[in-house]
């Protein structure tokens, strides 16, 4: 039977955004066909100092597995854009497609997929763009995380349509997920295949 997850932030003892996850949580039961849910809050223990990573893993039938590691973000001064036919519309534990496109980024520290000339996401998070005025993020999204849909809610983003072409003419980018929360970098130099950031 096919596993999913959530993966929550924890910090200082906070369970970060959590109506957020379960949102998505209730979601993909439903698609999964669950006869019966489940709240997240009854399996997740708040810890300590710093920032947590909890991982909650579950299936049509409940939540099967949670687990806690220290949380340190990852370093990414490149993203090599890739051509994905990956579809993951949820937020399944097999991640094999995903890591078979990730292990194509050669020296550059992220990919950023691109299915049908349309930018998606990178392997691990959501992207939004500052055009100068506002910021965008793709409406083709390799997943629709809970961090993109809270920042979508508040009207802090607007959804469109991003070519691989369009990345030549933003200033920023910022990756989005629940650990990083929305996370901003320049944009130093674009290529037809490679994106530094700084």
């Amino acid at each position: 039977m096919c596993r999913y997850f959530e993966t929550i932030k924890i910090q200082n003892a906070e369970v970060c955004n959590l109506a957020w996850h379960q949102q998505r949580f209730e979601k993909t039961l439903r698609v999964l066909g669950a006869t019966k849910t489940a709240y997240l809050q009854d399996y997740i223990e708040a810890r300590g100092d710093g920032v947590w990573r909890c991982k909650v893993i579950y299936d049509k039938n409940g939540v099967k597995e949670v687990t806690y590691h220290p949380y340190t973000p990852r370093k990414i001064t490149s993203l090599k854009l890739i051509d994905s036919r990956i579809d993951y519309p949820l937020k399944a534990l097999d991640r094999s497609e995903i890591d078979t496109f990730f292990a194509k980024r050669g020296e550059s520290d992220e990919i950023l997929l691109v299915k049908n000339g349309f930018v998606q996401d990178t392997s691990i998070a959501n992207v939004a763009f500052f055009d100068g005025d506002a910021w965008v993020t793709p409406s083709t999204p390799l997943l629709e995380g809970t961090t993109r849909a809270r920042y979508l809610h508040a009207g802090r983003l607007s959804e469109k349509k991003i070519t691989k072409n369009d990345i030549a003419s933003f200033s920023k980018i910022a990756f989005l997920n629940a650990l990083v929360d929305f996370a901003i970098m320049s944009i130093e130099k674009t290529d037809k295949d490679t994106l530094i950031v700084k």
